[in-house]
């Protein structure tokens, strides 16, 4: 399941999930942090980077067709690749730019870029595809 969150405020983020979005809060506590999600408190905690970074490495790899889809509402700024072009893993394929931060949306497989339904300057929703890799 891909999931993307960015923050909106401080210690607030908005958290895209298989199509759905919710509000979390974070707080610090002590070693531990509290998760509000729905009027629900959770506990949890942070990994090690290093062991992050290597998951993410592994989850890159993904098989099949992939959409790639914008995690949140903004406008096309820059296409960095064409449709027909060779791509690795993890390699940046446009930029969106959303409350005046420019996001790179970075492909979640290598392959071949099959589509791009969208054009610079475009606005585009949360949630919408703007890059299909094969």
């Amino acid at each position: 399941m891909h999931v993307d969150a960015v923050e909106i405020a401080s210690g607030f983020y908005s958290v895209l999930i298989g199509g759905g979005s919710l509000e979390v809060r974070i707080e610090p506590s002590g070693v531990a942090l509290r998760v509000f999600v729905r009027g629900r408190e959770y506990a949890a905690t942070v990994r090690d980077p290093r062991e992050w970074r290597r998951d993410l490495d592994s989850a890159m790899g993904a098989k099949g067709r992939q959409q790639i889809v914008t995690p949140m509402p903004g406008k096309i700024v820059r296409i960095l690749v064409n449709v027909g072009d060779a791509v690795e893993a993890g390699q940046g394929l446009l930029v969106v730019e959303a409350m005046k931060m420019q996001n790179e949306i970075r492909s979640s497989k290598s392959g071949i870029v099959e589509r791009l339904p969208i054009a610079e300057g475009q606005t585009v929703a949360a949630g919408e595809t703007v890059a299909i890799v094969a």
